[in-house]
């Protein structure tokens, strides 16, 4: 006996549940699923936009930062630092960037003590905090190429490492020299692109996540207060969307 054609609707059903994710089933025989990632927007109680009337020039020139409705973008000359006006001591913040060339290079500072920032000429760096990285994946090439070495003591996916006088114990992955927390993961995107980190400081103990998972940090830092900097290192950047929530 010949069997009758399935409609047309229900032959559709059946295609689109093959291509749905398998609900799996807990010990307890319970349906479940997997959880999406959590992300944190910055939006909610507590947390504030930061924008120009929070940040006061170090050592950059007149036009090396310029503010708009978003962020800032920086023009990467000369080499040197904005910071916050006050200083932070447990805190989250959020902030979206993008390279605008092959190879750029930038950094968020957190906890940059008084001493790091003071009397810094421009093409300098504060001595002294702890540095996110921001670093675009054609960094690598062109260190290979104009040195002849391996890059093999950073990546391009979100370092952390205390920098001059400062020190963090990482958390592994770490470089060679056991003081740079290399990421688990590498998820930055190149340039041209929007990236978004989210990095958490706690008693001395920062966490970076980058575009939602978190992928490096470090504890026992010195110093754990500090002002915030946004950094210029040679390459054009923008920044947009910088908020923070102050903890307890």
């Amino acid at each position: 006996m010949q069997r009758p054609l399935l409609a047309p609707l229900t032959l559709a059903a059946l295609c689109l549940a093959a291509l749905l994710p398998l609900t799996t089933r807990a010990a307890d025989g319970t349906a479940g699923s997997t959880p999406p990632k959590a992300f944190v927007d910055g939006i909610g109680p507590d947390w504030r936009s930061l924008g120009s009337a929070d940040f006061t020039n170090v050592n950059c020139h007149a036009d090396t930062w310029t503010w708009n409705a978003e962020g800032v973008s920086c023009t990467g000359k000369p080499v040197g630092v904005m910071r916050t006006l006050k200083p932070f001591t447990n805190f989250e913040m959020v902030l979206q960037w993008k390279h605008l060339s092959s190879g750029g290079n930038s950094g968020v500072f957190v906890w940059a003590t008084p001493e790091a920032l003071s009397n810094l000429k421009p093409g300098q760096l504060p001595p002294g905090g702890i540095e996110v990285q921001i670093l675009d994946h054609g960094y690598t090439e062109q260190y290979e190429k104009s040195t002849g070495k391996k890059a093999d003591w950073f990546t391009s996916n979100g370092d952390v490492f205390p920098v001059g006088k400062s020190t963090m114990k990482p958390f592994p992955p770490v470089a060679p020299n056991s003081q740079r927390a290399f990421p688990r993961k590498n998820l930055s995107r190149g340039f041209g692109e929007w990236n978004h980190y989210y990095i958490r400081c706690i008693n001395g103990e920062v966490r970076l996540w980058v575009n939602g998972e978190e992928v490096s940090g470090g504890t026992d830092c010195k110093a754990n207060t500090g002002f915030l900097c946004l950094e210029s290192e040679g390459a054009p950047i923008e920044f947009k969307n910088l908020r923070i929530r102050e903890l307890p």
